[in-house]
């Protein structure tokens, strides 16, 4: 049987017991439907040989090669991972575009007793929804954007916010990066199209009857670019703004960024990697106070010579009357969920009154 995909939201209501992905490691790697498991039927180089031979050589060659190297590796599956599994497994199969890699694999697994469908049209028809979302599909809900100069916890705040009945997307966790010079993250970020498909679920899922909160950014969130609608919907959108002091926001830094202050020579490597945008002799001053280890005092001469002239120039484009100001003289960690309650009821006061 073939599974015909008709919604994003259609993969997790499945019952199968595992999704798997057929294809070379280095397609599942790029992007791949939520939650599934790779068993290649051909690795990369056997992918990149049979696609050789059947373009220099002969279609029938290339099958037949296929063919065979299909069936060791179903074979290595079958006595690997796929050993101890009971007979009424049931699992959802497919490759690129639902064709003869997912074909056979899913023929040797019947043969075998269990219950396997495809998807049809394979990746191709996930990949399609995915831009249709992103690309034909309004933002289903009233976006409001979290805004603040650096250091202002916008990302801690708008993991708060759902506490208080409001939804969110945070981009730089589907991007896996934190948004700034300083922002790489353990694991690095995913491809485009794979950060593009857990957006896609994101907005698919949101109630459109409430609105959701993202947080400001630029138009790329480390190497990922985000999609030119939501982009544009972000430009668009009224704004909450925290504005916290420049030594609140420097302290927040230095703790948030732990990951980063504790690894002396990423840091200064981080900092000279400004060396075009600032003088000799700040860079300098910058990498004097890592070294002495005054994160404190590097955030906030970093805030106020480099990043909070940009945001300020970054705001200014952006009516003013369509923006909620939400001050608060400290961003310790008690706090930050009162901030995220004025938050709440300032972003339903926007929505209430669009």
């Amino acid at each position: 049987m073939a599974l015909t995909l008709t919604s994003l939201q259609q993969i997790a209501a499945l019952s199968f017991d595992a999704v798997i992905d057929v294809r070379a490691p280095q397609e599942f790697a790029e992007d791949h439907l939520p939650g599934a498991i790779n068993l290649p039927v051909l690795d990369d180089a056997e992918r990149a040989h049979v696609g050789t031979v059947y373009k220099q050589q002969s279609p029938f060659l290339a099958r037949k090669i296929g063919a065979a190297l299909v069936a060791r590796n179903a074979a290595k599956h079958l006595e690997g991972p796929l050993a101890d599994l009971p007979g009424g497994w049931r699992p959802l199969v497919y490759c690129w575009r639902g064709g003869q890699r997912s074909g056979s694999f899913a023929s040797i697994l019947s043969q075998v007793g269990w219950r396997v469908e495809l998807v049809e049209g394979g990746y191709k028809s996930w990949r399609r929804l995915v831009v249709a979302e992103l690309q034909d599909q309004p933002v289903r809900s009233p976006l409001v954007v979290l805004d603040g100069n650096t250091g202002s916890a916008k990302t801690e705040l708008l993991g708060l916010l759902g506490d208080h009945g409001v939804q969110t997307i945070d981009l730089e966790a589907l991007a896996n990066h934190r948004g700034s010079l300083f922002g790489d993250m353990p694991g690095g970020q995913p491809t485009q199209k794979g950060f593009e498909g857990r957006l896609a679920v994101a907005l698919a899922t949101l109630d459109p009857a409430r609105p959701v909160v993202v947080e400001a950014e630029s138009s790329r969130v480390g190497n990922i670019a985000l999609p030119k609608q939501l982009w544009a919907a972000m430009c668009a959108a009224p704004r909450i703004r925290v504005a916290a002091p420049l030594e609140a926001r420097a302290d927040y830094l230095a703790r948030a960024y732990a990951d980063v202050t504790g690894d002396r020579d990423r840091l200064k490597a981080v900092v000279a990697r400004l060396k075009p945008l600032h003088p000799a002799e700040r860079i300098e001053a910058w990498l004097a106070l890592a070294e002495r280890d005054d994160f404190v005092g590097l955030a906030r001469d970093l805030m106020a010579a480099h990043y909070d002239p940009r945001y300020e120039k970054h705001r200014a484009r952006f009516a003013p009357e369509r923006e909620a100001v939400i001050e608060t003289a400290d961003l310790a960690a008690a706090t930050l969920d009162p901030v995220a309650s004025r938050i709440a009821d300032a972003v339903r006061a926007l929505t209430t009154t669009r």
